[in-house]
């Protein structure tokens, strides 16, 4: 395979566009980028549609619902907090995680389609 480009004219407008248009939102990309990347391990997916749909958990229950440590679900909090995208709370002894809604309106169809998914899966049992 040839690394050279085979066309036979660049459009210089297009590509000048197309970099300047790139350039505008280099900002909400690289924001996007972050949250797909820390939303794309499926154990931190699992966290935030809970979350999302519970509006607020614990460790301990996260753990119980998936199956993993407590030092393994604070690990993936720890990310998600560090990138924006849940804030913790404490209420007594209990640390209780939220999504952050700022950050988490990209993943929100994502979210949705997952909870869509859910009550399709019922309806065809019924």
């Amino acid at each position: 395979m040839s690394e050279r480009c085979i066309r036979v004219l660049a459009d210089p407008v297009q590509i000048k566009d197309c970099k300047a248009r790139i350039e505008e939102i280099q900002t909400p990309i690289s924001e996007i980028a972050k949250i797909l990347n820390l939303s794309g391990n499926e154990v931190r997916l699992k966290i935030l549609y809970l979350l999302d749909s519970e509006e607020k958990m614990c460790p301990c229950d996260l753990s119980d619902v998936l199956g993993m440590s407590v030092p393994a679900i604070s690990q993936h909090l720890r990310k998600l907090k560090d990138g924006g995208l849940v804030i913790d709370n404490k209420v007594g002894q209990t640390v209780f995680y939220q999504l952050v809604d700022h950050s988490i309106s990209i993943l929100k169809p994502i979210l949705t389609l997952l909870s869509c998914q859910i009550t399709k899966e019922v309806q065809d049992e019924k």
